[in-house]
């Protein structure tokens, strides 16, 4: 007999027992809750201090600061034609408050696009500052003499910084400095001759630089807060100085934000399918988890409060090499006291991780509700996945102090708040619609306060593609 005639025999012998596919039909199978792929660790939710907030509203009350002109500038590139967004002029020092448009306009037009190639010198230590230069692409070295006569980097410039600000305000300025492209660098140069003509036209402008030269030299400390005076170390009976603590006549105020959702079920759904799990509880979790999600991505991006575009100018670093480094997680460390963690992309932690092992270095973990996280001179390393991550496969890296008792990153909530499932977020029944539609309003308020700016810091543009 053949191969096919045995199986055909085969097929045609009786069932002796029942099947499978009949026998489901009395049993009852085993269900897993809903589950979500978006639900991440959430780490910076569980990690950030909360702080009630009455009133939805929270003041930041520091000493009067007069620093000022701290920002990035923007630009607009329209082909190879890189453009100054001329109010963004506003963000240098000796033009910080001018407002008139048609005098900023005219400055934007006279900013000078320049290409400079990897390793060309911008400027050199000692010549005479008579340019404005605004870095609208690249990465630029400022390179000073170091203690035994040495090149020393004292930091490192990427797209939006500006730098020889001084020669908008004095003629004599040099250059403290050597600026040097470590890459192709994209500049908009606006000389000090430009906006002295300028300066010859235009009444306000000129008024504005003349009020500027003759505020006083106010005696600050390296923060730019107001001087405390003090009398220290002396003998015998010297008149001791009288001070006082000047504080800022406008705080910043942050209002709580919100995140909202209304949840949508059924009455026959609510009603009737509630075994083994009860449908609304399962629906309502899911929405819950998803506005958390949210909620921390606003935390990190969002433009008004989020960490990343709250970081003050002078605590944003660039990495030296592109991919980060222990000598860049170093840097960061040393900008503020008591730092209490970082917050990186997956990916971020993974280039980290590399470098760490071509240096034979290997990371110390600490455990954390029974998770092992990687950590930097004890500061531990969470992952975070709603730091963005570039086309150009560039990311950033968080490191901040938390705490409202360390002048640190605070999480701003309302507890108490009508119909409250957990702190600051609620559950309210809205009602039964005439299609028999059940509809909650589920909202939860927060937002983030950086008390001081040192309390933030971000290393910027951290490459994380694997080199060859």
């Amino acid at each position: 007999m053949s191969v096919g005639e045995e199986l055909h025999a085969h097929q045609e012998q009786p069932q002796k027992s029942l099947g499978t596919s009949a026998a489901r039909n009395l049993s009852t199978t085993t269900k897993s809750a809903p589950q979500m792929q978006e639900i991440s660790s959430r780490w910076l939710l569980r990690m950030l201090p909360w702080v009630n907030v009455q009133g939805g509203t929270y003041r930041v009350n520091r000493r009067l600061s007069y620093s000022v002109g701290d920002g990035r500038v923007t630009f607009v590139k329209t082909g190879d034609r890189v453009q100054v967004i001329p109010a963004e002029l506003g963000e240098l020092p000796a033009l910080r408050g001018f407002e008139d448009e048609e005098v900023l306009d005219e400055l934007a037009r006279r900013c000078r696009q320049r290409e400079f190639a990897p390793g060309t010198v911008l400027t050199s230590f000692g010549s005479r500052a008579d340019e404005v230069f605004l870095l609208a692409h690249g990465k630029v070295e400022k390179v000073g003499a170091g203690p035994y006569g040495d090149d020393a980097v004292l930091g490192v410039l990427a797209d939006g910084a500006y730098f020889g600000e001084q020669a908008i305000t004095d003629p004599d300025a040099i250059w403290e400095y050597t600026a040097r492209a470590v890459t192709a660098c994209t500049v908009l140069a606006l000389p000090r001759q430009d906006l002295e003509q300028v300066a010859e036209r235009s009444e306000s402008l000129r008024d504005h630089l003349r009020r500027l030269r003759s505020i006083p030299e106010q005696r600050t400390n390296k923060y730019g807060e107001k001087e405390i005076d003090l009398a220290a170390g002396h003998t015998g009976e010297p008149a001791i100085p009288g001070t006082y603590v000047d504080y800022e006549a406008a705080p910043r105020e942050y209002e709580l934000s919100v995140a909202q959702t209304v949840l949508r079920i059924h009455t026959r759904v609510a009603d009737l399918y509630n075994q083994p799990m009860n449908q609304t509880e399962q629906q309502l979790r899911l929405t819950v988890e998803a506005l958390k999600e949210r909620q921390e991505h606003e935390l990190i991006n969002n433009r008004e409060f989020g960490l990343l575009n709250n970081c003050e100018y002078e605590q944003r670093l660039q990495p030296h090499e592109g991919v980060p480094s222990p000598d860049d997680l170093d840097e960061l460390l040393s900008r503020r006291r008591g730092s209490k963690l970082f917050l990186a992309h997956p990916r971020a932690i993974s280039a980290f991780g590399r470098e760490l092992n071509k240096r034979g270095l290997v990371p110390e973990t600490i455990d954390m509700g029974g998770n092992r996280i990687p950590t930097w001179r004890g500061v531990p390393i969470f992952p975070c996945n709603k730091i963005p991550v570039t086309e150009a496969n560039t990311t950033s890296i968080i490191c901040m102090r938390t705490g409202e008792a360390e002048q640190g990153v605070i999480g701003l909530q309302q507890v108490g708040i009508p119909d409250e499932i957990e702190p600051s977020l609620s559950v309210r029944f809205m009602g039964i619609s005439e299609q028999a539609i059940i509809s909650y309003l589920v909202t939860t308020y927060y937002s983030a306060a950086v008390l001081v700016p040192d309390a933030l810091g971000v290393l910027e543009n951290v490459e994380i593609g694997r080199r060859r």
